[in-house]
């Protein structure tokens, strides 16, 4: 046995076989865990710098994210400024640059400026925007019908932005929009389907009681010719069926709600007992849909009053549940004399009609529910007397101007005045009544109408709160 073939001792003395290879395993198994390790930190690698890479990706994306910043002017009363914008994140740097408050809307979103008065400011952020249209509007009433709406269109990568575009009257000349104002109003008056205002008639209970009976229903109701909106309605007309009652008589009205909604009945400047006030939940439950509720009442006092829901009023109220409510006869200043001219103790009014102005809502702008050229107009013979009755159901006052005719105001609210005036021009606000007599005492068409001009004219003619008094030759009546 050579010295090669001897066993080798181990440190623990125990002989080791003498193999040639019996070191291999070991220089194997290590170089093997080496490239796994490698492997291990290079795959570690990849994944830190496809990481990296999606890192800069997505700041790459935020970077591409378009900001706009528009400025945005309201008027009496217009929206204009920077109208258009790429899809992206949108700014409304908003600016009054008008008289008087306004604010503004994006109907498609909700989202809404704050009311700002002249010289005011605000900053509406409405988010990323896809490309389409979004209506701009002003909110406040009247200010939308008379002009405050405009589209913001948000154009697609790549696409051009409209430049320019008309409203259909900015390329007309004078002379057409002359012509467009004069066809306007000589389509006066117009034929609508619906009418409001109409008497409704009691049933007479064994006791004498007089009953009512009342139906609450969404309805489609046609403002001004073509104009068809879904009004919130009683017994299917805008204003409902006035109510007209005798002092000392017994009432019932009977509701049926057929809304959406809970609804009531408030008897707006009419006396009632506290459990009939029609204020839902404090004076009784509301009236779900379907259900029927019945007030009784006596008619002790006089009253120029109203009758309108209280619950969901923002909605209901505006969109027509509103109507006229007398008892008795408002007392005329028979004999007296007032500014010179003396009221004949014989007079007797021709008519004694309501004229209900509403500015909001489906209905709008908007006299006894109807927009000129639908309203009615008021018909004397020369040398009748006649009597208003206006009823603010809106949101904002109403300067109500009779062209030639003064007018003899003899009660607010349904009290008589212990000193009636002459005006030609009353200040009508929400909620307030007042009863006026005039004479017819000149022959023709008298413009009648609200003098907030822009509640009655606009680009395309006129409209809104305008009716006219005609006055017949007394030989031809």
């Amino acid at each position: 046995m050579s010295v090669l073939d001897q066993p080798v001792a181990t440190p623990s003395g125990s002989p080791r076989p003498p193999d040639s290879d019996s070191a291999a395993p070991s220089v194997l198994g290590s170089v093997l865990l080496g490239a796994g390790a490698l492997a291990m930190v290079m795959m570690l690698l990849g994944l830190l710098v496809l990481a990296f890479v999606a890192l800069l990706n997505d700041s790459g994306s935020d970077a591409d994210v378009i900001v706009s910043d528009l400025d945005i002017s309201l008027s009496e009363f217009a929206i204009d400024g920077e109208l258009s914008a790429p899809a992206g994140e949108v700014v409304l740097n908003v600016v009054n640059g008008g008289a008087i408050e306004h604010n503004l809307q994006v109907r498609e979103l909700g989202a809404s400026s704050a009311n700002l008065m002249s010289g005011g400011v605000d900053t509406l952020a409405v988010g990323a925007l896809e490309p389409g249209t979004y209506e701009l509007f002003c909110s406040i009433a009247g200010h939308e019908a008379s002009g405050m709406q405009a589209d913001l269109v948000i154009t697609a990568a790549g696409e051009a932005a409209p430049v320019g575009e008309a409203d259909g009257h900015d390329d007309m000349s004078p002379a057409e929009l002359d012509q467009v104002m004069v066809d306007s109003m000589l389509a006066f008056p117009a034929a609508t389907e619906g009418v409001g205002n109409q008497v409704l008639e009691p049933e007479i209970l064994a006791d004498g009681t007089k009953k009512f009976t009342l139906t609450a229903e969404v309805v489609p109701w046609e403002v001004s010719p073509g104009e068809i909106v879904d009004a919130w309605a009683y017994n299917g007309q805008v204003p409902g069926p006035q109510i007209k009652v005798d002092i000392g008589d017994n009432v019932q009205v009977e509701l049926t709600n057929l809304t959406p909604t809970g609804t009531d009945i408030h008897w707006h400047g009419v006396h009632t007992p506290n459990d009939q006030d029609g204020v839902s939940p404090f004076t009784q439950d509301p009236i779900a849909t379907g259900e029927t509720f019945t007030y009784e009442f006596l008619a002790e006092d006089p009253a120029i009053g109203m009758y309108h829901a209280h619950l969901h009023s923002q909605t209901s109220v505006i969109n027509g549940m509103f109507a006229a409510f007398q008892i008795g006869d408002t007392p005329l200043p028979y004999g007296q004399t007032i500014s010179g001219v003396t009221i004949p103790e014989d007079v007797v009014p021709v008519f004694d009609e309501p004229m209900v102005l509403n500015d909001a809502g489906t209905i709008g702008l908007s006299l006894n529910g109807k927009s000129f050229p639908a309203t009615e107009p008021f018909v004397m013979d020369e040398g009748d007397w006649g009597v208003i009755q206006y009823y603010n159901e809106g949101l904002t006052a109403h300067p109500m101007h009779l062209h030639q005719f003064p007018q003899l105001v003899f009660a607010k609210d349904g009290i008589p005045l212990d000193q009636p005036y002459w005006a030609d021009t009353i200040n009508v606000a929400p909620g307030e009544r007042y009863s006026v007599l005039l004479q017819a005492d000149t022959v023709g068409t008298w413009v009648f109408h609200c003098h907030i001009l822009t509640h009655v004219e606009r680009a395309d003619g006129m409209f809104g709160m305008v009716t006219a008094l005609i006055v017949n030759p007394k030989d031809e009546a």
